[in-house]
């Protein structure tokens, strides 16, 4: 991933829906055009979270799994 994210979320071990409200309200915080990297466990998220962004705006600039963690990098919309 990149040092470049405003703000890292860790939601390993947590399970649906906890990783997905986590990034709703990282997103928040953080200003438009920031990052938010998040790391995840639960293989759900590689629906949930495509689907997050889909569906508020926020691009997915990355998105892979390594060793069981789900890796994704999200530039919050405008």
């Amino acid at each position: 991933m990149t040092d470049s994210a405003a703000t890292t979320l860790d939601t390993r071990g947590l399970t649906c829906p906890e990783p997905v409200m986590m990034l709703h309200n990282a997103v928040r915080d953080v200003a438009a055009g920031e990052l938010v990297q998040v790391l995840a466990t639960d293989p759900s998220t590689q629906r949930d979270i495509p689907r997050f962004c889909s569906f508020l705006g926020h691009e997915l600039l990355e998105q892979h799994e390594a060793d069981g963690i789900f890796h994704y990098l999200i530039r919050k919309a405008d």
